[in-house]
């Protein structure tokens, strides 16, 4: 399973969706995750790729971690695996 594929089933299931509902251009506003979702959603993705993900549930504008789309959280992934990895 790609790291596309993880990220999308992990993002479904926080917001109760089928997989193919979630498209890379997806925000995760558009498809109801609300702070609680995303912060359980940034745990399951650390979890699943092992990495550390730099986001700041308190502030998560300031973050090192783009979570505006699906996309954006594939990619942010993609690097910290290289990082971290």
């Amino acid at each position: 399973m790609s790291t596309k594929d993880k990220v999308i089933a992990i993002i479904a299931e926080q917001a109760v969706l089928d997989p193919a509902e979630v498209t890379p251009s997806s925000t995760l506003e558009d498809l109801g995750i609300d702070s609680l979702g995303l912060v359980e959603s940034i745990f399951s993705i650390e979890e699943e790729f092992d990495i550390s993900v730099p986001f700041n549930a308190n502030d998560p504008q300031s973050s090192d971690f783009d979570i505006s789309t699906v996309a954006s959280i594939i990619a942010g992934i993609e690097r910290l695996q290289k990082e971290q990895g």
